[in-house]
């Protein structure tokens, strides 16, 4: 007997299993509802209209893209309800599953906290802390009413003059491999009994995870953005495959397709990789996603002839396609190219089944609309989380001029202090990139708590502590009145292509101020920095103390916490830090492998 009533239908049974609740909508769906989930566009162009009429299943927030500007949590969450609600007023009422690039906290919201970038959190080789994170920063991200994040980047980094260096946990597949676990703190940790492969959501204080970029883009020939990797599939498996595995074993629900390419095959249309490797060899039940205008990649020049980009790419197993403003020309080619059968019927039914799959294993048909009561938890304890973060991301390159004297602790009771440098005041400088903006910014772009004001707040009642972004002359020469100096240097905030580096020099003339400074004043140097960086000898000559601090994010206090020794350092180098450029890349694994600090390099401070 046909069924007669809406409330009947399996899909809308919250009691029924997925895969039957899947089977059962897909069968009811037109081709251009199927259409429409593989499609996500961006907030900018998602009117009400298009969201519904055209069925769209996911909307996203490009980097910089909020709902107004300093947007609070519940002015994000109100506008994706919006959305949601236009969503569920289509015919089958499907709801949206939206999408925010928080790869070191909620970092597009204002006041949200901001965690050390992955570099940071590698040099903290703590799996337990960064499972914290997931589950803190998680919290953050379902008060503002967003369902995905774009993270964890689990590239193996080649070369630090990538771009993206310092969204790598590490150089070694072994630590990024544990450090995935951010994705069991993220979307909760499966039973022992879940299925392998199939994604995974714990409840609403959870959010859906992406493993991202596969696969290689970390190891690009010198560092390229979207470049090429020049490897054998032996090694590809056994160095950028490899945190995949860990990342399916815990039921990571989306996995990102790489802008790059495997010697010279674009990865957005590499079906033996996305879907031999990935979805057969490797067992992956979710949905893979492009990246932004990623099928546009596949074709040279890049944009051209998109109708074949479109081919290519969703035969290769793209599921979902990040258009994200040209929806109706994606739409329309998808159209024609399964009208035409140049896209197989059956492989949209798998990207639609998977996507379904994800949203109701997510919960998003019983639960499409924020959570209120999540919104009090923004900026809380999570902050706490984010000091410890900083505290033992910190990594101590060096600790006075001879082992015997070392320089840290400092005196918090010191009677004079100078702190130096552009990165010692700038709250912007000290998250760098994918923070606000995909570039990030400099400046007090959000709440936080900034290295001067740590100090500050950190020294003793009679401590005078005078800050300037650059030594003056009449500061230099009255050096005698300080006990000693820190000097704050480092890298602007940069993301992508414009970090790509082939220097690798700090930039602002840092050399010259440490130098200069540490001629004068006893000296402890804080490196901001998404990566290693060239290391003048007469830096390492002059300066009492170095710490490589990465790009910590809001939590300032964790860093004093460390330099006036209520905490020791424990941090350890993810990353080989070189002596000069021209010995790039470095290979800890080879006979000839010289590194100015080795992978694995950390000092304490060794007091109490």
């Amino acid at each position: 007997m046909a069924e007669t009533e809406e409330s009947s239908w399996v899909y809308k049974n919250r009691d029924a299993p997925v895969e039957a609740r899947v089977k059962d909508l897909l069968s009811r769906m037109t081709l251009p509802e199927k259409i429409g989930q593989m499609t996500q566009i961006e907030r900018s162009v998602a009117s009400p209209q298009v969201i519904t009429n055209s069925f769209i299943g996911s909307v996203q927030s490009g980097a910089g893209s909020w709902p107004l500007e300093d947007a609070k949590s519940s002015d994000w969450a109100d506008m994706i309800d919006g959305f949601q609600r236009s969503a569920l007023a289509s015919r089958l009422g499907i709801p949206i599953i939206y999408g925010t690039d928080a790869v070191h906290g909620n970092n597009n919201v204002y006041g949200a906290t901001v965690f050390p970038h992955n570099i940071g959190l590698g040099a903290t080789r703590d799996a337990d802390l960064v499972k914290r994170i997931g589950a803190a920063t998680a919290l953050e991200i379902r008060a503002s009413g967003v369902h995905w994040t774009f993270a964890p980047c689990v590239a193996v980094l080649g070369d630090p003059r990538w771009g993206r260096c310092y969204e790598s946990y590490s150089e070694a597949a072994k630590i990024v491999c544990e450090m995935s676990l951010l994705i069991s703190g993220l979307q909760g940790e499966p039973p022992e009994e879940h299925p392998y492969g199939y994604p995974f959501l714990a409840g609403r204080n959870n959010v859906i995870a992406c493993a991202k970029h596969f696969v290689g883009d970390g190891g690009t020939e010198k560092g390229l953005s979207e470049g090429n990797t020049i490897t054998s599939y032996e090694d590809l498996e056994k160095i950028h495959v490899a945190p995949y595995l860990n990342c399916i074993a815990q039921g990571v629900s989306t996995v990102m397709a790489s802008f790059s390419s495997w010697n010279g095959s674009r990865l957005h249309s590499d079906y033996f990789l996305l879907t031999e490797v990935l979805k057969q060899k490797l067992g992956f039940k979710g949905f893979l996603v492009s990246d932004w205008d990623g099928l546009e990649t596949i074709s040279e020049p890049e944009g051209s002839n998109y109708r074949n980009c479109v081919k290519l790419g969703i035969n290769a197993g793209i599921d979902m396609v990040m258009v994200p403003f040209k929806y109706e020309q994606f739409i329309q080619d998808m159209t024609d190219l399964v009208e035409s059968g140049e896209i197989p019927m059956a492989r949209v039914n798998d990207a639609v089944e998977r996507i379904l799959r994800v949203k109701f294993v997510a919960g998003l048909f019983e639960h499409p609309l924020a959570d209120r009561s999540l919104l009090g938890t923004v900026g809380c304890k999570v902050r706490e989380v984010a000091r410890e973060a900083v505290r033992k991301s910190l990594v101590l390159l060096k600790n006075g001029k001879n082992a015997d004297t070392p320089f840290l602790p400092l005196d918090r009771n010191a009677k004079r202090i100078l702190v130096v440098g552009m990165h010692a005041n700038d709250l912007g400088n000290q998250c760098g990139g994918w923070t606000k903006i995909k570039s990030g910014q400099s400046g007090r772009i959000t709440i936080g708590t900034t290295l001067l004001d740590s100090i500050k707040a950190a020294v003793g009642d009679k401590t005078e502590v005078i800050f300037e972004k650059t030594p003056t002359k009449e500061t230099l020469a009255s050096s005698d009145g300080f006990s000693y100096a820190i000097v704050a240097v480092g890298e602007p905030p940069y993301a992508e292509m414009k970090g790509d580096n082939s220097e690798l020099t700090i930039p602002f003339n840092g050399n010259n101020i440490i130098t200069a400074v540490a001629e004068k004043i006893p000296t402890l140097v804080i490196l901001f920095s998404g990566r290693p960086m060239v290391l003048e000898p007469t830096v390492l000559e002059k300066t009492e103390a170095l710490v490589a601090a990465w790009f910590p994010g809001t939590e300032g206090q964790g860093m004093s916490d460390v330099i006036f020794g209520d905490y020791d350092f424990k941090g350890k180098l993810p990353v080989s830090w070189f002596k000069r450029v021209d010995q790039l890349p470095l290979n800890a694994e080879a006979n000839s492998y010289d590194p100015l600090f080795p992978l694995g390099f950390g000092l304490t401070s060794n007091f109490g």
